[in-house]
């Protein structure tokens, strides 16, 4: 096997995020779903974007995010994901390759236009998603490059982007092509709602044993177990998948590789200013432990340390110097 040229390499939604903060009530006058991801057609999109408090655009995407995370924490990145050729999709290249991501998709000409997440943030910090996800939805399976997938040490896929027909395409090629390259596929359930749609492919892919690394939330693995019970849900799924790892908010999260199980508590924060992310972070602290070999305690660690960053401001990626965060925590 070669040396890989890549840590991890992401498929992933294309998509700029649009954040405003707002009071409770305007959830309730535009019945959103409070704390949720809701997908959106264009027009529903364009009425909230009329409806938003003043806003800012960064570009975001679970995925995309993810890798912002390791790029900043030193590790080799790329990403695939589609946007359009139009305002938006430029300012998500350029936000890529300005963190250190190499992103070579080609901009989809023509409708629709790249994907926006609407973010409204309530004074608790909860957000509120929206999602138009516009190009993204057609990222081709020729966009797949075998030599580049089989040139990262971890294929990473966010399960948002298993919805659309044509980038599940996408993805299941890029599975076969990493397995065949003896490469690792990490996969994060993203949404409940993601797995009440496609549950079947997802148990389906952990009894075949294509996941090597399986990111979920207490919610997420309940849906995708059927088990209210926590301990009962991370019991169902760990038997079939190498490493899991289960976040739980405050709760802190756990994770358990290879029989080995390891529990860490919710970083501290003076206040939390928006959660848009904190997942994303926290899988962001923890591969770049798990690329170096670390233990899975410090993976943990990692990941709390991130995640703990992202929702003490506004936005989905990482302000600060996490490196020197991480360094200053772990030792």
């Amino acid at each position: 096997m070669t040396e890989p040229r890549y840590d991890v390499i992401a498929i992933g939604n294309a998509i700029v995020d649009i954040i405003a903060s707002c009071s409770e009530e305007l959830i309730d006058e535009l019945q959103l779903n409070r704390g949720g991801m809701t997908l959106l057609d264009e027009a529903r999109a364009e009425e909230l974007y009329a409806a938003m408090p003043p806003a800012r655009e960064i570009s975001g995407g679970s995925a995309a995010n993810t890798l912002a995370g390791l790029s900043t924490l030193g590790l080799q990145c790329a990403f695939i994901g589609q946007v359009a050729n139009d305002r938006l999709g430029k300012v998500f290249a350029h936000d890529m390759r300005a963190t250190g991501i190499d992103f070579d998709t080609p901009m989809r000409e023509g409708e629709p236009a790249t994907g926006r997440c609407l973010i409204f943030v309530t004074p608790d910090g909860e957000r509120t998603m929206n999602t138009f996800l516009g190009a993204g939805q057609f990222l081709p399976a020729e966009s797949i490059s075998e030599d580049l997938i089989a040139s990262s040490a971890i294929l990473y896929l966010e399960g948002y982007l298993w919805d659309p027909e044509e980038p599940r395409k996408a993805m299941r090629r890029a599975i076969e092509v990493a397995r065949r390259g003896g490469r690792k596929v990490a996969f994060t359930a993203s949404e409940s709602f993601v797995i009440e749609r496609h549950g079947d492919d997802f148990r389906q892919m952990l009894d075949d044993g294509v996941i090597d690394i399986l990111f979920v939330n207490e919610h997420e693995l309940a849906t995708l177990t059927g088990l209210n019970d926590f301990e009962a849900g991370v019991a169902a799924v760990a038997a079939k998948v190498p490493v899991l790892v289960a976040t739980r908010s405050e709760k802190g999260a756990i994770a358990i590789a290879h029989g080995e199980r390891a529990e860490v508590k919710a970083e501290p924060v003076d206040k939390v200013i928006d959660t848009t992310g904190a997942g994303d972070q926290f899988a962001a602290g923890f591969l770049s432990g798990f690329a170096k070999g670390e233990p899975l305690d410090k993976c943990l660690k990692r990941g709390a340390i991130t995640a703990a960053e992202v929702i003490s401001h506004y936005g989905p990626r990482p302000e600060a110097d996490l490196k020197a965060l991480i360094a200053e925590q772990l030792g």
